[in-house]
Formats: C-alpha cells, sequence, structure tokens
C-alpha cells in the first residue's frame, strides 16, 4: 500500500521535474564556465514542453491506460519523460564563434533556482497531505 502512495503519478512527475532542474543547473553551470571558450556552443535542457505534450490530452482520442502491472504499455507514461539536452549551434555571439551570453545564463540561472525551489515545495506539499490524511 505504501509503494503505491510513493509511486504515485503526481510524486513520479514532480521528481521528473526536480531531475530535469538539476540536469539544467548542470548545464547552465557548464554553460557559464565555458563563456571565454573559442566555438563553444551552449546547450539548453528541454523537459517541459516534452511533458506538456505528453500530458496533454486530445478530446477525440480515447486515452488507454494500464490497469495492471502485468499488462502490455499501451503509450508512453508521464511518468517516463525524461529531459533531453540539446545543443545551439545556429547562433554565434562573439567573433569566437562562442555563443553564450552570461546575462541570459545568469538569469536563466535564477529562473531554474525558483522552478527548483517550487517543485521541491510541491514535493513538500503533496508528502504532508499524504501524511494528514494517514493521521486522520
Amino acid at each position: 500500500m505504501l509503494d503505491g502512495i510513493t509511486n504515485s503519478s503526481v510524486i513520479n512527475i514532480l521528481g521528473q521535474g526536480l531531475q530535469a532542474a538539476n540536469l539544467r543547473h548542470e548545464v547552465i553551470s557548464n554553460n557559464i564556465a565555458n563563456v571565454n571558450t573559442p566555438n563553444f556552443k551552449k546547450s539548453d535542457v528541454v523537459f517541459e514542453n516534452l511533458l506538456a505534450k505528453e500530458l496533454s490530452t486530445d478530446s477525440n482520442t480515447l486515452k488507454m491506460t494500464r490497469t495492471h502491472d502485468n499488462h502490455l504499455p499501451v503509450s508512453v507514461s508521464p511518468e517516463l519523460v525524461s529531459p533531453v539536452v540539446e545543443q545551439d549551434t545556429t547562433t554565434t555571439m562573439r567573433t569566437d564563434n562562442n555563443n553564450v551570453d552570461i546575462d541570459i545564463e545568469m538569469a536563466t540561472l535564477a529562473k531554474n533556482n525558483i522552478y527548483y525551489n517550487a517543485m521541491a515545495r510541491e514535493v513538500g506539499a503533496y508528502l504532508t497531505k499524504i501524511k494528514t490524511v494517514i493521521k486522520g
């Protein structure tokens, strides 16, 4: 029973969001560290759009769900959406072919920090609700 609570889709999606934010922090830190490296091309993490696409429902289609672990999977579930690191090779900021803008990277880092903290707060709030239900 406890496994059903801790493996809920809410916890899984929030966990994926935290992992994506962590990966994004590493990628942004790498971009910042290479701001003066000639020919360096910045990278970014794509996750939210992939998750939104997976979670969106089309009113004209019937979504199937797995009702038992032994059933074959119907499609990719939101719990299996993983963040993807993409490199931007289409732009150049300077004459040395580096495309890292330190101001944009620092702003993105601050935004990612807020995003991570919000996700962590949501996980805590969800677990507090579960704790309240269990206590009665």
